[in-house]
């Protein structure tokens, strides 16, 4: 046997030896499994390499930790409601929450999410308003800031913001800024060494520990978050760039959906930002401080819980809450997302719904910002069609918004996409909401876009060319990874 043929028979079974490893000890979903496997065969051994990058299992680990939420009492409040929903003679003695009292039952349950009863709620799905809004937020801030964002750019936009946080920290308020290293791979410490000579603090999530190796580069924090004075929080898709404000020529106008919240539901956004934070940041750890979290008077009657999900986590919080949601609908799904790759439990879901006669309806963009994620979003929306889904191709721009309206009553917005990365791989953050008139208007906007985009039909997707059946199959075999 020459020396070649034994190499070759050595990196068989080191693949054969890297293939169990996945299967029998990483105990992931099998569709992933499969996925990861057929990447070690083709490409042998460079697929390991990859699989050590992206592959990683965090379910194990305890990422957050902080000793300040038994101090602001959301354990106290989780058992007490808890106790409530869990007694069948209790009621809410509100039309919008008693409904989904199951739903918000396995929120508190599997995820500690708190329902807070007392929320105004404004929607911006245009990032000029949204930002325009948030400047004029942190102008008026008096004791904190707090921004989050999974991509920041260092343009136009980000340059106007870090100039007002600047300002901030120079007043005398406390500052922070977070982003992800890998979705703001260009952003660069020096581009806020005003704000942090000004007193402000940055932290970077994930950072490279031996740039440029990132050994967690799958996982990432792909929440956007900002609170001013514990009193103001917002949450949605938008990110800060120029992009978001319709500046690209590559995507045009940016559809997004983004939500301003005064009202309790600011506490554990805040609480969300201190463990992401605490994480990120190990020199400078947020301690409990009630200027945190401040009283607040109630300006709406908005009920809203905040779900968090991740890679640290058993369960799919969010995608969960989805499933419940659909599986709820008495008449009406309106589902706007950028990327549609669902899993088994969620595409069923769907298609059961929809040969339920229920109005199903998905809205998804016309242009790709990632190619593959397309292709394997087109063909998912295939089984979406033959189960009698309604499918609209946005084509005023690019629609990124992540949003789902059951029933016009019941509705979520934030950062999770249909898709298994943000389901499995990203960490995320939602706003479940349950009141008439926010997912009134949530359905309204919808229907609004309706009129900018096309009707896939069956008959339509079955005209597609044999080069993008080709995508889509390759795409969908690489899906559960993307």
């Amino acid at each position: 046997m020459d020396i070649l043929s034994i190499l070759l028979l050595l990196l068989f079974i080191v693949n054969i030896l890297f293939a169990g490893i996945i299967i029998f000890f990483e105990r992931k979903n099998a569709a992933a499994t499969w996925a990861w496997v057929l990447i070690l065969f083709f490409i042998p051994f460079l697929g390991f390499i990859i699989y050590i990058f992206l592959g990683q299992n965090l379910t194990r680990r305890r990422l957050f930790d902080w000793e300040g939420i038994t101090k602001i009492g959301i354990h106290d409040i989780l058992k007490k409601q808890i106790d409530q929903i869990s007694n069948p003679s209790f009621y809410f003695h509100n039309e919008n929450i008693d409904p989904s009292r199951d739903m918000i039952y396995m929120h508190l349950i599997n995820n500690d999410a708190i329902l807070t009863k007392d929320n105004q709620i404004d929607i911006f799905n245009d990032g000029k308003k949204k930002f325009n809004q948030l400047k004029q937020d942190i102008q008026q801030a008096e004791d904190h800031i707090h921004l989050q964002y999974y991509i920041f750019r260092n343009d136009e936009l980000g340059r106007e913001l870090i100039s007002l946080l600047t300002q901030k920290a120079e007043a005398g308020l406390t500052v922070r800024v977070l982003y992800d290293e890998l979705g703001s791979r260009r952003l660069k410490r020096r581009h806020f060494r005003k704000l942090t000579e000004a007193g402000g603090e940055v932290g970077v999530f994930f950072p490279s520990k031996l740039a440029p190796v990132n050994f967690r580069l799958n996982y990432r924090n792909h929440r956007k978050l900002a609170i001013i004075d514990g009193k103001i929080g917002y949450v949605g898709g938008f990110n800060a760039g120029d992009e978001y404000l319709g500046k690209s020529r590559k995507f045009g106008y940016w559809r997004d959906t983004h939500l301003r919240i005064c009202g309790n539901a600011v506490d554990p956004m805040q609480t969300r930002f201190i463990l992401d934070w605490n994480q990120a940041s190990k020199k400078h750890v947020i301690a409990y401080e009630p200027h945190y979290f401040p009283m607040k008077e109630p300006l709406g009657n908005a009920a809203v819980q905040i779900v968090s999900s991740g890679p640290d986590s058993e369960w799919e919080q969010i995608k969960n809450g989805y499933i419940k949601m659909i599986t709820s609908a008495r008449e009406s799904i309106y589902i706007q997302t950028p990327y549609f790759i669902p899993d088994e439990s969620l595409s069923d879901a769907l298609r059961i719904a929809s040969l339920s006669g229920k109005d199903v309806r998905v809205m998804i963009p016309n242009k790709p910002d990632h190619p593959f994620i397309y292709w394997a979003t087109l063909s998912h929306i295939g089984l979406m069609l033959k189960a009698g889904v309604n499918v609209y191709i946005y084509q005023n721009g690019f629609i990124h918004s992540k949003s789902i309206v059951i029933d016009r009553s019941v509705s979520t917005v934030g950062t999770a996409n249909i898709d298994m990365r943000s389901f499995r791989l990203n960490f995320e953050v939602n706003a479940f909401i349950y009141d008439k008139d926010t997912s009134e208007l949530l359905a309204r906007d919808f229907e609004q876009d309706m009129m900018h985009s096309d009707n896939l039909t069956e008959e339509k997707y079955q005209k597609r060319s044999k080069t993008v059946r080709f995508k889509e199959s390759v795409s969908r075999l690489l899906s559960p990874i993307l």
